[in-house]
């Protein structure tokens, strides 16, 4: 019974140094880690490279780099407005259109419409164009475009991040189409022909709801990746020349108010009396023929009735 009993105590102390002997090493094993790591921290991490030239990179420059892939991954809707003044309209229309084909864009909508104005001179064409490029070329395209003004009476630049709204998008989009894998599966298990056609009503308002999403999501990349550019062209106004006022220019102007205002009573009378011409021929002059008759014939009714009462006395 002793001999059974020590050889028990003796299997466990074995068993307990062994246990010891092997954290010994992983505590020195993590230990090392820990250290490795400390020092991953401290000291640039060396990049591979052909032949013997090494470019170092440190923990930092990596952490920008992850920026900028993010910065690059946002999803922001750019849109601009922008009035420019150029001498000739057409040729402007055709090097807007030449813009944006150089950076991979195009014209969605061309409009012209002619200035109206007294004077031909000024009847020019206002043309109204709106244009898409690439979201990375918007800043050259609109730089581009507005160097072709003399004059810029406006621009206005807008920008919306849409990021969060098509990550939200995209999260709504699988829940829905997890929910509709588990009603299909739950119409493959369906027993009644009631219970059947529950889970395919459910099935087509969960893929209504996933063709949503996924429109919404299709238009916010196309808002994304090709920015608007309206551009307003149109020839510069005239400018009006404003004269010094005074007693002579007073005085003039009044003569040339008074000789105006007698041509223009010179030529009314003129057109009247040259408008009289037909209705008197044509309308007074019947008419008045017409009264005279019937005037002479009354007045002989009545010298007839005159002389035929004394008779019949």
């Amino acid at each position: 019974m002793k001999s059974l009993i020590i050889l028990l105590l003796a299997l466990v102390s074995f068993s307990l140094s062994c246990s010891r002997a092997q954290r010994a090493p992983l505590a020195d094993t993590q230990a090392v880690a820990q250290r490795e790591g400390r020092v991953a921290q401290t000291e640039p991490v060396k990049t591979e490279s052909y032949g013997d030239k090494s470019q170092p990179v440190s923990l930092t420059q990596l952490d920008k780099s992850g920026e900028t892939t993010e910065a690059e991954d946002r999803k922001i809707i750019r849109n601009a407005e922008i009035t420019i003044e150029v001498p000739s309209t057409t040729d402007a229309q055709h090097q807007v259109t030449s813009i944006a084909e150089t950076h991979g864009g195009f014209v969605v909508t061309s409009e012209a419409k002619q200035r109206e104005s007294n004077d031909p001179a000024q009847r020019t064409l206002d043309i109204k164009l709106v244009v898409r490029v690439p979201s990375n070329q918007f800043g050259r395209a609109f730089d581009e475009i507005k160097k072709l003004a003399g004059n810029t009476p406006s621009e206005n630049v807008t920008s919306q991040d849409v990021t969060e709204d098509f990550i939200d998008l995209e999260a709504r989009i699988k829940t829905q189409k997890a929910l509709e894998v588990q009603f299909l599966e739950i119409m493959r298990g369906a027993n009644k022909i009631s219970d059947a056609l529950e889970v395919q009503r459910q099935i087509a308002e969960v893929r209504t709801d996933i063709e949503k999403l996924e429109g919404r999501k299709r238009f916010l990349e196309n808002r994304s990746s090709l920015s608007t550019i309206n551009v307003n062209i149109q020839a510069p106004k005239p400018v009006i020349s404003v004269t010094e006022t005074g007693f002579r220019q007073s005085l003039r102007e009044a003569v040339s108010d008074s000789i105006s205002l007698a041509s223009d009573l010179v030529l009314f009378f003129t057109r009247f009396l040259i408008m009289m011409v037909p209705v008197t021929m044509f309308v007074l002059l019947p008419s008045a023929l017409v009264l005279r008759y019937l005037f002479r014939r009354a007045k002989r009714m009545r010298l007839a009735q005159a002389l035929a009462t004394p008779a019949a006395e």
